[in-house]
């Protein structure tokens, strides 16, 4: 009734829909191995919809979404990941070196979708909320790549953080004008497996 008083209890989920969100989180899962499964155009739909409505400061939604299907593409981004690799095995000493580099720290020609999620502080001219913290707008992205991630799980889909790249390169490789802040490049798929805790955690 309109203007009844509402208690905290009264505005929850159903036990049973709380419970797919907690699943979710807690199963949530960086994956690096895919099955070579496409994924259907309506589930990926869902799961970029899902992104869009992450929060964000000022309401700016700041965030875009590439797809990366060309598999030309894809393998100057693996070219890149594989210098940056071998660039970063140069700060360890055996045997660490060669256990980072026996780790799979990716998916890219192996996941069906490559998305790379960029985020443009140019968006707004005013941002409510943003003056004493300008990088709100990466902060804002950062939440609808969870969201992304949250929903892909949801969905049966794995997704897995590329971050061994370097932006100036990842830019040149899909075009993406120099203002543009590459955020995040995700790969997304059917897992081999969603694993009971973290890939690097079970590596030690």
């Amino acid at each position: 009734m309109d203007g009844a008083p509402v208690n905290g209890a009264s505005l929850a989920f159903p036990e049973a829909e709380r419970q797919a969100v907690y699943r979710a989180i807690y199963q949530r899962r960086d994956i690096r191995n895919f099955r070579p499964d496409p994924i259907p155009d309506d589930t990926l739909a869902r799961i970029v919809r899902a992104a869009h409505h992450g929060p964000s400061v000022g309401f700016m939604q700041p965030w875009d979404f590439i797809l990366v299907k060309d598999i030309e593409k894809r393998r100057q981004v693996k070219e890149l990941f594989d210098r940056e690799r071998d660039a970063a095995a140069c700060f360890f000493d055996e045997p660490r070196r060669s256990a980072y580099l026996s780790l799979k720290l990716e998916g890219i020609l192996e996941a069906p979708v490559n998305l790379c999620v960029t985020c443009d502080p140019t968006r707004a001219e005013v941002v409510l909320g943003r003056n004493s913290m300008p990088e709100t707008d990466v902060y804002s992205t950062c939440c609808a790549v969870q969201n992304l991630w949250l929903a892909a799980r949801s969905e049966g889909v794995g997704a897995g953080w590329v971050s061994i790249l370097k932006l100036p390169q990842l830019r040149g490789i899909l075009g993406i004008p120099p203002h543009i802040i590459p955020v995040a490049y995700l790969c997304l798929g059917y897992p081999v497996e969603f694993t009971d805790e973290p890939g690097l955690q079970r590596a030690g």
